[in-house]
């Protein structure tokens, strides 16, 4: 009886031992199966926050193309340049490249259908803050040309030094929104004794200040 139960003993403790031990038998496969199901969760869970993560960037890329701007538009007329920086615009050397020693009108010439010019210049050259043309005016196309009534340097270009008056929109190729503003900065600019002008001469009729002969004669 003992030596049964010896053996039942070392039996019953093999068994123990290759159900712990997971190299054999039904204990391996449930530890392969274990170990897949441990190896693929953190892929999947991988694999999900990595999609979750890429949206945001997605969103945030789209909202920043959408938000940004040509920050150097040659047609964006949105933008108040100060008189100030105009004033130093017309006496830098980029200024002198461009037009050299002539008025910004020189070398300006219109689009138009046929041999004769229309006797209006367009209306304007921009429109919702915007160039809406081929071929703006002298004005609008450079923004660092302000007509104001301080900027002397730019109003006697479009003064003739014969005459006194200003040019006309058909010699300068001006819209009429920019004719406009310069007759205004113009006559500003005459009010406040900052461009000089001739006094025009004033006719009077002395007839109506003196008598004339016959009523002299006719009176003796």
């Amino acid at each position: 009886m003992s030596v049964l139960r010896l053996i039942g003993a070392e039996l019953l403790s093999i068994y123990r031992q290759s159900l712990l031990v997971p190299g054999t038998g039904q204990t391996r496969f449930l530890s392969a199966t274990a170990l897949q199901r441990r190896s693929t969760k953190p892929e999947s869970e991988a694999t999900e926050e990595a999609a979750t993560a890429e949206e945001p960037e997605q969103q945030e890329e789209g909202d920043s193309a959408g938000s940004k701007q040509p920050t150097d538009d040659p047609k964006d007329r949105s933008r108040l340049i100060p008189v100030e920086t105009s004033i130093r615009y017309l006496a830098s050397e980029a200024y002198r490249q461009t037009y050299q020693d002539d008025p910004v009108w020189k070398q300006y010439r219109r689009n138009h259908k046929g041999p004769y010019p229309p006797k209006l210049t367009r209306k304007t050259c921009i429109r919702k803050g915007r160039i809406s043309t081929g071929n703006p005016c002298p004005i609008c196309r450079d923004e660092y040309l302000v007509l104001d009534h301080n900027n002397i340097d730019l109003l006697k270009q479009f003064i003739s030094p014969q005459t006194g008056e200003v040019l006309s929109y058909r010699v300068t190729g001006l819209c009429q929104k920019k004719h406009t503003q310069l007759l205004v900065a113009v006559e500003r600019a005459m009010d406040r004794g900052m461009i000089t002008f001739d006094v025009p001469f004033r006719e009077y009729d002395y007839s109506e200040y003196y008598p004339t002969k016959e009523n002299n004669s006719s009176s003796k």
